[in-house]
């Protein structure tokens, strides 16, 4: 009986001990400092801020070199076309990727806690926004079945690039979501995290729309969006003045001052202004020359010098002095650049084309006039009182116009250069150079390549779309491209 007894009690002991752990087991076995759950107010921000920096430095590195803003000196495969050969920039994959899953859990805690229904509008346009982006640089990429890791799909298909624009889900159909969202919110719950609009809903509202303009001139040359742009031109709530631009600022000093002004000295001295951007700006008498680039260090009158793009550095050592460096807003003085997401000067441009194409009814000189206003009021540099009748008229009409009306959109998207290179993808504007020593054989590249790391990773569902690419060639220009 006693050893019954004894073991008896032992056992309660134990079941009393197994209980209570098992009670406190959560407890005690949760970090208090990393929450299992993420307010969507904190992903918000940090959406918003990391693909804004991290896209504005790719922008103004690997983006200017395809738009022939800037070239380099040295480590240039990139340069030279080599696009699978990345240096300073030029793997925006992961950005992407990276952003817009996390942008897709701000989607699900929008739509699955009524409490944070105020953040399903703005996630939808910012996946909206990405996903163009993405879409326009690599063409048919994983979105459909994308950023579902959570759900065990970590091996998605590649999506054709129509269907990212046109299907539900899509580009346009989630600006359109989100619209509707911002409309409909009636609750008293803020927007918070929201660093391009301070919370303001009918700024995303604009935001939104100025993005349909966005994405219906894109794909203008493959689709009807004559009725879309019409209406949307009629409505006007659109991002309309630069007070209005969908941007953040960067600061002077670390953590917040623009990338570029974090690089060593050396690195940074390796981007110097392009004989294409030289030639433009010249041709303008644009005195935003400037304030975008530095007179060459030889120059005995501050005079301002260009390099063709792509120089063989093994074969032909440029000399830094004889070329013109970046300008003081991108290295010493950041906090006047902006992460820019959108703005009014863009969106007059794109009006300005839609009314040129006879898109839109609608005075086409009147709009490329407030477009040049807007980007020279932008970039803070007084509009000379000869520019538009003298330096930059709108021209006859026709492609003249147009050739005007994009070449100035390429010259105020310096730290957007992925745009430059877009844009002249589909329109043909400004003409770019043939490169010093192409890797391409003499051809500018209309799409980037897929990473390496596709193939790796995602093999089945890359090599399908690498077929449709012969190869995951660059040349392969991708559906909105029929140039």
């Amino acid at each position: 009986m006693k050893n019954t007894y004894k073991i008896t009690t032992a056992l309660v002991f134990a079941l009393v001990l197994m209980v209570s752990c098992t009670k406190d087991f959560e407890e005690i076995n949760t970090n208090p400092n990393q929450p299992l759950s993420v307010q969507p107010s904190l992903l918000l921000r940090q959406v918003i801020y990391d693909y804004g920096e991290q896209m504005s430095y790719e922008g103004f590195t690997a983006g200017n070199l395809l738009g022939q803003y800037t070239t380099a000196l040295d480590f240039n495969l990139f340069d030279r076309h080599d696009l699978k050969s990345p240096q300073l920039g030029g793997n925006p994959w992961p950005i992407f990727f990276q952003n817009l899953r996390d942008n897709e859990s701000v989607i699900q805690l929008a739509l699955e806690n009524e409490t944070f229904a105020v953040y399903e509008g703005p996630s939808r346009i910012l996946k909206a926004y990405m996903a163009a982006a993405l879409t326009d640089l690599f063409g048919d990429v994983p979105y459909f079945e994308a950023f579902r890791g959570k759900e065990g799909t970590v091996t998605p298909v590649y999506d054709t690039q129509q269907s990212i624009y046109t299907a539900e889900d899509g580009i346009l159909d989630n600006l359109n979501k989100g619209i509707t969202a911002l409309e409909n919110y009636t609750g008293s719950i803020p927007l918070e995290g929201d660093i391009l609009f301070n919370g303001d809903l009918d700024g995303w509202i604009r935001f939104a729309n100025s993005l349909r303009i966005k994405a219906l001139i894109r794909i203008s040359n493959q689709t009807d969006v004559a009725t879309d742009l019409q209406s949307i031109f009629t409505a006007g709530n659109f991002i309309n003045e630069n007070a209005q631009n969908a941007i953040f600022n960067f600061t002077d000093g670390e953590p917040n001052n623009f990338r570029l002004a974090r690089l060593r000295i050396g690195d940074f001295n390796n981007f110097v202004m392009s004989e294409t951007m030289e030639e433009i700006l010249a041709g303008f008498n644009d005195p935003r020359i400037e304030t975008l680039f530095r007179p060459f260090g030889n120059s005995d009158s501050g005079e301002f010098n260009g390099l063709l793009n792509g120089i063989d550095a093994t074969q032909n050592a440029a000399v830094l002095a004889d070329f013109s460096l970046a300008g003081t807003i991108f290295r010493e003085n950041t906090s006047e650049l902006d992460a820019n997401f959108m703005t009014s000067w863009e969106t007059h441009f794109l009006l300005a084309e839609a009314a040129e194409r006879g898109f839109i009814t609608a005075d086409p000189q009147q709009l490329y006039e407030i477009g040049v206003t807007q980007a020279f009021e932008y970039w803070q540099v007084a509009l000379p009182a000869d520019y538009l009748t003298n330096s930059a008229p709108y021209g006859t009409g026709g492609d003249a116009s147009i050739q005007q009306i994009i070449t100035q959109k390429w010259i105020a998207n310096i730290i957007n250069g992925y745009e430059g290179w877009i844009e002249y993808r589909r329109t043909g504007f400004p003409q770019l150079k043939t490169l010093s020593a192409s890797l391409n054989n003499d051809i500018i590249p209309v799409r980037m390549p897929y990473p390496a790391e596709e193939e790796a990773l995602n093999s089945v569902n890359y090599a399908d779309a690498a077929s449709r690419t012969d190869g995951n060639s660059i040349n392969v220009p991708v559906w909105w491209d029929n140039n």
